[in-house]
């Protein structure tokens, strides 16, 4: 019975791996989630459950590259497409609040709240309407980027680590 017990134990580790896995998967475009971390996370479950036999030491820390990268495109994508269009540090707050209250309205509120936040963030500064607006389209693109390359990251990991379990 201890191995039926321990097989049970295995299995249960197996299915929150795969949760944290799919948890990050949606928080690449959901913002309240931090995506490619909780996708590590679940990967790097998956390896110690199975002793890293299948996924080894060096893919872990590849995955763990790719998930620093991860982090630093998110930022930089955002700031280059803000700082491009002029926009301050509040259109950038703006643009996070945007996107958090976006989340509330499906994929509409995920596309129009950072555009819409920047833009507040902009007109409550007292710029002028069209200033306002470049810099809520400019910041929604460095967010769209970011989302878009983070997706890109996402998926090259996963595909490592279906490579590493098969292979």
């Amino acid at each position: 019975m201890p191995y039926a017990r321990g097989m049970d134990m295995h299995m249960l580790w197996y299915v929150i791996a795969g949760a944290l896995i799919l948890l990050g998967l949606a928080g690449t475009i959901l913002p309240a989630l931090p995506g490619l971390p909780l996708v590590f996370a679940g990967m790097l479950l998956a390896a110690w459950v199975d002793g890293f036999r299948l996924i080894s030491g060096w893919t872990v820390g590849l995955l763990a590259l790719l998930t620093l990268v991860s982090i630093a495109v998110d930022v930089a994508a955002t700031a280059l497409g803000a700082k491009r269009v002029g926009a301050g540090k509040g259109a950038m707050f703006g643009a996070a609040l945007g996107t958090l209250v976006g989340a509330f309205f499906a994929i509409p509120g995920l596309i129009l709240g950072p555009f819409v936040g920047a833009m507040i963030a902009e007109l409550l500064r007292g710029r002028e309407l069209a200033h306002a607006s470049r810099v809520g389209f400019g910041t929604w693109i460095g967010l769209a980027l970011g989302t878009a390359l983070k997706l890109a990251l996402a998926f090259a990991m996963l595909g490592i680590f279906v490579v590493a379990l098969l292979f």
